[in-house]
């Protein structure tokens, strides 16, 4: 398979998994938002692997690794990924997608997991329920359904900016990264193939029993519900705190890097 020079790829129970692995020292995986790629950590993987392990993995049906053909739970793909890099316990971080990646792999395998870091994310059972978004997800599934490719990258770049700025008002890298990244995933797929991924529910009732360290980070431009979903998830398990990044959206890792940065670095070297 062709791919990223430095991608690495594990056979799983359905296909390979692409990964990138980095650095040395204790394992830190970062867990890419949807319909991206471990490239998405571009601002991070570099100032992580100076100090740790870092290991970044295309989630199943992204990027360089297999689509599914069968059911599938992400946790179960990050477990058989550390297992077979014997790299667990690990810090888990986690952006969107990712974050829930994170808190559902701590919840089914906690033994794999020393700490998590969620941004933009809590666990898989929030949902946004602010008009924006449910008009965005509209937009996703109109476009989606009609193969308008163009269309669903242009609603994709929409949700980088979020509700209150336009996609003129980030810096026109993050965009261009982001939709060349995301249009490598999206190209993997058809309108019509089954959805595998098998959803972990029920999470809120055992939060309480995550009793490892987790920092919540994200952007100050969130919708409140979700910046009070992250407030909940750090006073919820024993050893949480939420931080946020003002003057940014979902993508703080993106907007600002030297302060998304600091602030998992200290959270990192303090474990």
């Amino acid at each position: 398979m062709n791919g990223d020079a430095d991608v690495r790829f594990l056979p799983s129970s359905d296909g390979d998994l692409a990964y990138l692995d980095t650095g040395s020292g204790d394992p830190v995986v970062l867990l890419h938002s949807g319909y991206v790629d471990h490239r998405f950590w571009y601002e991070q993987i570099p100032a992580i692997a100076a100090e740790f392990r870092v290991i970044a993995p295309d989630v199943r049906g992204h990027g360089w690794s297999a689509n599914a053909t069968k059911p599938f739970r992400w946790a179960d793909d990050l477990a058989e990924l550390l297992r077979g890099l014997d790299a667990g316990p690990a810090v888990l971080v986690g952006l969107s997608m990712g974050g829930v990646i994170a808190t559902d792999t701590v919840l089914e395998h906690p033994e794999l997991v020393r700490a998590v870091v969620t941004c933009g994310a809590v666990t898989g059972d929030f949902q946004y329920t602010d008009c924006w978004h449910k008009g965005l997800r509209a937009d996703y599934d109109r476009t989606l359904s009609a193969g308008d490719i163009d269309g669903w990258l242009d609603v994709f770049v929409r949700g980088v900016a979020g509700e209150h700025r336009a996609v003129a008002d980030l810096d026109p890298d993050i965009p261009h990264r982001l939709r060349e990244m995301a249009l490598r995933s999206i190209s993997k797929h058809t309108p019509d193939e089954p959805n595998h991924h098998v959803p972990v529910t029920g999470s809120w009732p055992r939060v309480p029993k995550i009793d490892v360290p987790v920092l919540a980070i994200n952007g100050g431009l969130e919708p409140a519900d979700l910046l009070a979903a992250a407030e909940r998830l750090a006073r919820e398990v024993p050893d949480g705190r939420a931080e946020v990044v003002e003057g940014v959206g979902h993508y703080p890792n993106l907007e600002k890097p030297e302060a998304f940065n600091t602030l998992l670095l200290d959270f990192l070297r303090a474990l």
